[in-house]
């Protein structure tokens, strides 16, 4: 038995490599047009295939949804069993279909074409029905497959096709990493997108003091909260400054009265403050910078008043790196 299948390897991957730089060329005006449909859609993008081609479109049509586009892959067979119904007028459809000539899309296609809705086809072929048929034709070039036979060449022209058209309808809609993370709150990737706004302690939870206020009943407050810091407040509510257990600690070795003094009297003045747009991980960076572990978190409008607090356990807690 032959066991040295690099070389089997490399040819596969050869194939596919000259499969995609086909497709680069042969990427043209209906792509713009594809792309322009796609973004500008009030509806949903429905995806189909028959086999391989139908594994290709599944995956795209996730791709699309991951970026702003609401998208479902439609079963070929399915459709023509009631499942036409899921389409309607203001929806794209996508046919995919390496042959253009796969007798499963017939019905789809015909479907498509007595109710005008839009058809983008994918295929090879413009001697096919799909070619024929679509609104916009995405012809992708004629491909040698690995084994003779076997869809590989051909897939890989459609998935990169697909991805394309995904990455520049989200250009199109200006789909940013904020959008991103609306729709991908789990994970290794929504933690690394999650702002300060996300995880900030808020209303009540903030350990806000006048800086009036004498010691004695700051340090009640301090324990109440059980955050380690005060949020000192003037009396046009900005934050003036902030008081932590370390300040207190100094004081009380200096053998002080601490208890009679007024919070203004041991604060330190102008607390760091974030914007809370900002990413989380942004926060931490400047928390290990600055060796402290609370930051005081802002709107942009207003840099003095501090709508929320972010302690560095609650970044840790989110997963933040």
């Amino acid at each position: 038995m032959n066991k040295k299948f690099i070389p089997t390897a490399k040819r596969v991957i050869d194939l596919q490599i000259q499969a995609l730089q086909k497709l680069k060329k042969k990427i043209d005006n209906s792509f713009n047009k594809a792309v322009t449909e796609i973004a500008k859609c009030k509806s949903k993008v429905i995806l189909c295939g028959v086999g391989k081609s139908g594994l290709i479109a599944a995956k795209i049509s996730a791709t699309l949804s991951s970026v702003g586009t609401p998208s479902f892959n439609l079963s070929a067979s399915d459709s023509s069993h009631g499942d036409l119904g899921s389409i309607s007028k203001k929806d794209i459809l996508i046919l995919i279909s390496y042959s253009g000539k796969t007798s499963e899309l017939k019905n789809i296609i015909q479907y498509a074409n007595r109710n005008k809705i839009m058809l983008i086809g994918i295929m090879s072929k413009k001697d096919s029905i799909l070619y024929k048929a679509s609104d916009i034709k995405l012809v992708i070039p004629e491909v040698k497959e690995s084994g003779g036979i076997v869809p590989t060449s051909s897939t890989t022209a459609q998935l990169a096709l697909g991805d394309a058209l995904a990455i520049s309808a989200m250009q199109y809609k200006k789909f940013g990493k904020f959008d991103f993370k609306k729709i991908h709150p789990a994970g290794s990737l929504g933690a690394h997108l999650r702002t300060v706004e996300d995880i900030m302690l808020t209303g009540n939870k903030i350990p806000f003091v006048n800086e009036n206020l004498n010691m004695k009943n700051a340090i009640k407050i301090l324990s109440k909260k059980k955050l380690g810091v005060l949020i000192v407040q003037n009396q046009r509510g900005k934050s003036s400054g902030i008081v932590s257990d370390g300040d207190i600690r100094r004081f009380n070795e200096k053998k002080q009265n601490l208890n009679e003094m007024n919070v203004a009297k041991i604060m330190t003045k102008n607390p760091i403050s974030i914007d809370k747009n900002a990413l989380a991980a942004k926060a931490l960076a400047i928390m290990n910078e600055k060796r402290i572990t609370l930051l005081c978190v802002h709107d942009k409008r207003n840099k003095h008043k501090t709508i929320g607090v972010l302690h560095i356990h609650k970044i840790l807690q989110s997963n933040v790196d």
